[in-house]
């Protein structure tokens, strides 16, 4: 298989620390230089923590592109950056993995009519968990017979945004088949503002974030005398890289975005 050159964007983070590993054990990935803001001129092997690897990094991905010729970018750093890093890798026709969330349907529409105009491959995936997009996916056929609907995601205390990415994208697949309709008492009284969650076409969604938690989502379905529910739990980071490899292979033959590992996971 062709060699395939990354760049790494947040290499110090848990889910970079995890793709350095997955770059050494992939024999036809090659790892060419990483993007930290923090470590700009030295190399990856002078972080502490990382292997003994001898690979450039730099304070912006613009400098890292201006001296490393690569085929992708692999973004795993924070949504504000994410954004700026899509756009630089489009600049620069550089085709990109990005693992951030928090893009508006808006930004998503933009960046496809960008990448599509460029002819280069986009992915942006709020969730690289394959078990994680099977949820998803699930989910949406069971929400063709199922119209009451609650969503509760859960992660560590860290995360930034909420709800996150995945539970967003997963309200996104229940839209497509489900009409919206209000769900609970037509006369519900929160005694608590924010008690039933946010609403998105009476959809309920709730965000939980503790101590010990890593990602996980359950999507609850009730109907006359039963109920179902989905549910997905990533334990750990290494989780995310069967993910991570397979968007890396397939955004090398693709020339627009997808959004979302469920469009190119059969």
């Amino acid at each position: 298989m062709q060699t395939i050159r990354v760049i790494l964007a947040g290499p110090r983070g848990r889910m970079g620390r995890e793709a350095v590993l997955l770059m050494e054990r992939t024999p036809h990935f090659e790892l060419v230089g990483a993007v930290d803001y923090k470590h700009h001129g030295t190399k990856l092997c002078d972080i502490e923590g990382m292997p003994a690897l001898a690979v450039p990094v730099y304070g912006t991905l613009e400098a890292c592109l201006q001296e490393i010729n690569a085929d992708v970018l692999l973004d795993l750093t924070n949504p504000e950056t994410g954004k700026l890093h899509i756009h630089t890798a489009l600049k620069y026709n550089l085709r990109s993995v990005i693992g951030t969330t928090g893009f508006t349907e808006e930004e998503i529409t933009h960046l496809t009519a960008t990448a599509e105009e460029k002819k280069v491959g986009t992915i942006i995936a709020p969730n690289f968990a394959v078990g994680a997009v099977l949820m998803m996916k699930f989910a949406q056929v069971a929400a063709k017979y199922f119209g009451d609907v609650e969503i509760i995601e859960l992660h560590h205390d860290q995360k930034l945004d909420a709800p996150s990415g995945t539970a967003l994208k997963t309200v996104d697949l229940i839209r497509s088949v489900r009409e919206p309709k209000r769900q609970g008492h037509p006369n519900e009284v929160e005694q608590l503002p924010g008690a039933r969650g946010a609403k998105v076409d009476g959809i309920h969604v709730h965000s939980v974030r503790l101590p010990g938690l890593i990602a996980h989502q359950e999507v609850l379905f009730g109907g006359d005398g039963q109920m179902l529910t989905i549910r997905h739990d990533s334990f750990n980071r290494a989780s995310f890289m069967s993910g991570v490899k397979v968007a890396i292979e397939t955004v090398m033959g693709i020339e627009t975005l997808i959004y979302g590992l469920e469009n190119i996971i059969d």
